[in-house]
């Protein structure tokens, strides 16, 4: 059978590309392994979907290649995928800055996204595998468990190796390879770290614990809540950091961000010399941490009996707390995966491979990796019209 695009993917830029070609009068067939399309989508956000961001620029994403994103970006830009969303009468909220969500549940867009690809005439294909991509003289041949297809234009949305129980796999890298494109080393990002075990023990107590802070490391600062659990670090201040940490880097963290605490604790030391340091943190802090804080870096007695090194000490070791992780949860919990498919061996323009015409990469695959709060929905919508528009 013969399609004029063939997308390996059903995921957010898969879609995308899919319904962005139908609509332009080609012959569209999208394959995917999984048993429902979007998989990846109805579980982000905690089910509500962080769609996009409305402040996506180019400064928001990691790439070795860090200009091949403007493009895309630009001609599809976060208002044109809103207006997408509202003419779907799809009602969202926005959480934080820039970052929207569907009010109700993500398979609203998922929904929108299946509408669209039936309007414009897309055919899907679920529980079809992939086993090979050949190159033909004029066209690709594509052989799946079912059956074989013929195209002039083979689309790679099968994303990077986050979360694998949902069915990940380095598929879209071993194409790459196969067709001579090279690929950059791969690691997990906006992921969660572990801690060695002394530091553990000490916080596994503060599971489940919340708070503001700052966190940065080789030169990037980030200001987010961070989030104590049973295995180490989360929270979004963690995630964000973690696409930029490498093993052995320390992290910097400010407990108290927009305090001076060497200077609070001065005056509280001269106002109420007979309080406790435990007294002061947990006026900003949760009780269980003021507590653990006071009992880790504290003296037994009151703030009369600091020095002023006593106070420069703790101040340092609560808002310079430097941790160095043991490691990261791996793409097991991974929102993204960094690293992928060279940049420099496609145009920023198509996404269609510089050497090896007819084949394109759009989506997590592809060496672009956005910042956390709905970059990386925006880049899959992005480079899916881009490919879309050229196939």
């Amino acid at each position: 059978m013969h399609y004029d695009v063939v997308i390996i993917g059903a995921g957010a830029a898969g879609l995308m590309c899919a319904a962005t070609a139908g609509y332009r009068g080609r012959r569209v067939l999208v394959l995917d392994h999984a048993r429902k399309a979007g998989q990846k989508i109805l579980m982000s956000g905690g089910g509500r979907c962080n769609f996009t961001n409305l402040n996506s620029t180019p400064s928001q994403f990691l790439s070795a290649n860090p200009r091949f994103c403007i493009s895309a970006l630009k001609r599809y830009p976060p208002q044109a995928f809103l207006e997408l969303v509202e003419r779907h009468g799809i009602a969202y909220e926005e959480k934080a800055p820039g970052q929207l969500f569907c009010q109700g549940r993500a398979r609203e867009i998922v929904d929108m996204l299946l509408t669209e690809c039936d309007w414009a005439g897309v055919e899907i294909r679920m529980k079809t595998s992939v086993e090979t991509a050949e190159q033909k003289a004029d066209h690709y041949l594509v052989a799946t468990d079912h059956d074989r297809f013929t195209t002039e234009s083979l689309v790679i949305a099968t994303g990077g190796l986050s979360i694998p129980t949902m069915g990940a796999t380095p598929f879209g890298y071993r194409i790459a390879e196969h067709f001579g494109l090279p690929v950059l080393p791969t690691r997990a990002g906006l992921v969660p770290f572990t801690l060695h075990p002394d530091l553990k023990s000490r916080l596994t107590p503060l599971a489940g614990i919340s708070v503001p802070v700052t966190v940065s490391c080789r030169g990037m600062r980030f200001a987010e809540p961070m989030l104590f659990t049973h295995r180490g670090l989360s929270g979004p201040a963690m995630l964000q950091i973690s696409s930029f940490w490498q093993p052995g880097d320390p992290l910097i963290i400010d407990l108290l961000p927009g305090h001076d605490l060497a200077e609070e604790l001065g005056e509280r030391r001269r106002e109420r010399p007979q309080g406790t340091l435990q007294q002061y943190l947990a006026e900003h802090l949760p009780k269980r941490l003021a507590q653990v804080l006071a009992e880790w870096h504290g003296k037994d007695s009151s703030l009369q009996e600091y020095g002023n090194a006593d106070i420069e000490r703790v101040a340092a070791a609560i808002q310079r707390w430097q941790v160095s992780p043991a490691g990261t949860e791996g793409y097991r919990t991974a929102e993204v995966t960094l690293g992928g498919v060279d940049t420099r061996a496609l145009s920023s323009q198509t996404m269609e491979a510089r050497e090896q015409p007819g084949l394109f990469f759009i989506g997590e695959v592809v060496d672009v990796t956005g910042h956390l709060g709905g970059h990386n929905f925006q880049w899959a919508w992005a480079s899916g019209v881009a490919a879309g528009q050229a196939v």
